[in-house]
């Protein structure tokens, strides 16, 4: 009897729960993906820049690796931007590597818009360009911040009270304001953002383009 108790007993000693892993294996197993935790996918995300925004050097994105570690990979791009737009990051698995071959789309033809018009002035815009029509000659021109404004001096004698013409909002131009000067009279565009500007004499006045 008392064989008998110690052979069960050594039997005991090496049988196992598992035959088909070691002992600890457990320890060795890697993580399953049950027990990982996903983030949502991606669908889209916004960025909008400053109005001082002009070009975009590079994009880089920060990533997890699967082993937890965090790394960083940059594009360069050097493109120009308009700040009035978003800047969209997403994936979309629809696209394809194909270039397609689109018909050339014929040239629109610009039209501009009257903003504000007085009896010997009249302003017209269209995108970030303004178009002056007058026979008044510019004597200078300049630049103010906060909020940002081109100054336009015109030489005329005029008895002129002040005239404010307010835009719709559909434009880069918010609003003209003209006043009266002992020989000139000063235009006062105001902008809805940070801008530099460049003044072109045109055959009927002068033309005025945002950067």
């Amino acid at each position: 009897m008392i064989k008998i108790c110690l052979l069960l007993l050594s039997l005991s000693l090496f049988a196992r729960e598992n035959p088909f892993f070691p002992i600890n294996s457990e320890l060795d197993i890697p993580l399953t993906n049950e027990q990982l935790k996903k983030a949502p996918m991606l669908k889209r995300a916004t960025l909008t820049l400053p109005s001082t925004a002009r070009e975009i050097e590079s994009v880089t994105v920060t990533y997890k690796n699967l082993d937890g570690t965090i790394a960083k990979k940059s594009v360069e791009l050097q493109n120009s931007v308009d700040w009035h737009l978003p800047i969209f990051i997403s994936q979309n698995y629809n696209l394809s590597d194909k270039v397609q071959t689109q018909p050339q789309k014929p040239k629109k033809v610009v039209k501009f818009k009257k903003f504000a018009s007085l009896g010997f002035i009249t302003f017209y815009t269209h995108d970030k360009t303004m178009k002056i029509k007058t026979k008044d000659k510019l004597l200078r021109s300049f630049l103010l911040v906060r909020p940002h404004r081109i100054v336009c001096d015109f030489q005329r004698e005029t008895d002129l009270r002040s005239f404010v013409k307010t835009g719709d909002g559909s434009s880069v131009f918010k609003k003209i304001t003209v006043g009266t000067h002992s020989g000139y009279y000063r235009a006062v565009i105001e902008l809805d953002g940070s801008y530099a500007y460049s003044v072109k004499k045109e055959s009927d006045g002068y033309s005025i383009v945002l950067h």
